[in-house]
């Protein structure tokens, strides 16, 4: 049951060390989409203050709860099904939410959905990273993202690269303010939002 993804391996290092400069208060992560469970595992080892709520659909949470008894870490606790399109969520209050490679791969209502979600979550103040690839008003799309958006779209014409206005403003809506934006290895970005008090 317990999936291994290489891009995750990959990326795991780099979103550790912007994770550890934004998430400097003890508290609660919602993740969403945490996918393999790879992610969760080496976050919650390696951010002992924060406890990590994984969560994706369903038929993900088996690889995900083999992620989670292998590390045997006490702040990293069993994955909840969180479905973005669901009236409800399980998790009431986090101090923090992430969501890593699922904005590009997610219908647009999902998008919005996650972003309502994650502003009637997040306690004021909290934290909102996302990776992954964006497109940008003032630049071309990278060729590797080209060919990815086209792969994504293929697979499902709802799916692609998004365009970061479009997030922000979507953020922006939902009492989300922009507190960073960073470039990351293999053309993806680190962006993160803060709640409005």
């Amino acid at each position: 049951m317990k999936q291994y993804v290489e891009s995750c391996q990959r990326n795991k290092v780099p979103i550790l060390e912007v994770l550890r400069e934004i998430l400097t208060e003890p508290g609660l992560v919602l993740e969403i989409g945490s996918g393999t469970g790879q992610h969760a595992a080496y976050f919650a080892e390696h951010l002992p203050h924060m406890r990590w709520q994984p969560t994706d659909l369903a038929e993900n949470l088996p690889s995900i709860r083999a992620w989670v008894a292998d590390a045997g870490a006490t702040n990293l606790l069993s994955p909840l099904i969180l479905d973005l399109l669901a009236d409800e969520w399980p998790v009431i209050r986090a101090q923090a939410a992430v969501c890593i490679n699922t904005i590009h791969i997610v219908a647009w209502p999902a998008v919005e959905q996650l972003f309502a979600g994650v502003a009637h979550t997040l306690d004021a103040g909290g934290i909102f990273y996302v990776y992954g690839p964006y497109r940008y008003r003032q630049r071309a799309l990278e060729p590797s993202n080209e060919q990815f958006d086209h792969l994504l779209k293929v697979r499902d014409p709802a799916s692609g690269i998004r365009q970061f206005e479009a997030v922000n403003e979507l953020a922006l809506a939902n009492g989300l303010r922009l507190a960073g934006d960073r470039a990351m290895p293999a053309n993806n970005r680190s962006i993160w939002w803060i709640k409005s008090e």
